[in-house]
């Protein structure tokens, strides 16, 4: 195991985007949203999400430059159309310019469509978080996730993201999928070489799935399904799962006209690399149009403490909320650095030698 230094890690992600060709600005971005995600400990998400978005520009399927058309304008609202350009670049303006609406018109909304992948949701609530107002950001995602009483792979993982401010050292970031794990998750297991756990993914035959390099095969071609909420019984809790990210696949697609499920694939209809399309929504709600900004955080922060002082089960150590093992995490992270396990340090190398870069001694 090799541990980078955040401050090294950073730089290698923007000299990987530059020479890609996004431009230096926008490239900043790109490996702020990046580094957020190995900071917070989401290693799906960091540096280890590097090389797809690599391989997806050198495909032609991910534009390094981003322009953004704007569709409609109005009042407290916005759907923009990114053109298959960067989405962390899409998402910051995206966030920001519903954060600016919100401050003159107390709500701000901004829905996108031919987006692409924009990394963690929780860096744009954060945003909202950190300027005194909530965040709150959805997103479609291609196919991998069967629908109560299903086997085919038809949703996204379609993550919902909340964020609110606090008198906390850390805002609330709820930031999590409506699938019981997402894409990325199997991706840190294959690099780990190790098994899918039961009850994540499911065959055709409603079988369980735990063949890891062989299930990211499958969910590409339609063999394999990863699970909503809930797993694969309604008595469980599923249709819950399923019925949020039907929610989140309209938020993401019927306002901005976009595309949606199959339309997400990402492969054109003779199965060639093409866009993969996503749809975003943001919405920045001001606290100060509802009430006092100082009345809203001290609920909020008593609402979270009186959670973390209830009851703790037999054998815990400590009830959490959303955002606080975050919080801690990035003090570790930055002490002791981001983790490349062997198979990622493999793929730092191959981009580093294409891009002809050497930031990291491998």
């Amino acid at each position: 195991m090799l541990y980078l230094p955040v401050e090294q890690a950073y730089q290698l992600m923007l000299e990987v985007f530059v020479r890609l060709g996004v431009p230096d600005a926008d490239a900043r971005i790109c490996a702020d949203v990046l580094i957020a995600s190995d900071l917070r400990g989401i290693e799906s998400h960091g540096i280890g999400r590097l090389k797809m978005y690599y391989d997806r520009i050198k495909l032609g399927v991910q534009k390094p430059q981003t322009v953004i058309d704007v569709i409609r304008d109005k009042a407290a609202t916005a759907v923009w159309d990114g053109n298959h350009g960067m989405g962390h670049v899409i998402g910051h303006k995206a966030m920001q310019t519903a954060i600016d609406k919100a401050g003159k018109f107390g709500l701000g909304a901004v829905a996108v469509r031919n987006s692409t992948h924009y990394g963690i949701c929780g860096y744009y609530a954060k945003m909202a978080a950190e300027q005194d107002m909530i965040g709150m950001t959805f997103t479609n995602a291609r196919p991998s996730v069967c629908p109560t009483n299903g086997v085919a792979p038809i949703l996204g993982t379609n993550p919902i993201c909340f964020g609110a401010p606090t008198n906390l050292p850390y805002p609330y970031i709820y930031d999590a999928a409506t699938s019981i794990t997402q894409r990325g998750k199997i991706e840190v297991l294959d690099r780990e070489e190790k098994e899918t756990p039961e009850g994540w993914a499911i065959d055709l035959d409603n079988e369980p799935y735990t063949d890891t390099k062989q299930l990211l095969r499958d969910l590409v071609s339609m063999k394999a399904s990863l699970l909503p909420i809930g797993g694969a019984e309604e008595i469980t809790g599923s249709h819950k799962g399923y019925g949020l990210s039907v929610m989140v696949e309209l938020l993401s697609a019927a306002l901005q006209n976009g595309s949606f499920l199959s339309g997400l694939h990402g492969t054109d209809a003779n199965g060639n690399p093409a866009p993969y399309k996503l749809g975003h929504f943001f919405l920045a709600i001001n606290i100060d149009f509802f009430v006092e900004l100082d009345d809203f955080k001290r609920t909020t922060t008593e609402i979270l403490q009186q959670i973390k002082a209830s009851q703790i089960a037999p054998g815990k150590q400590n009830i959490y909320v959303a955002g606080e093992k975050e919080y801690y995490s990035e003090l570790i992270v930055r002490q002791q650095g981001i983790p490349l396990i062997p198979n990622l340090q493999k793929d730092i190398l191959v981009m580093q030698q294409a891009l002809g870069l050497h930031i990291i001694d491998l």
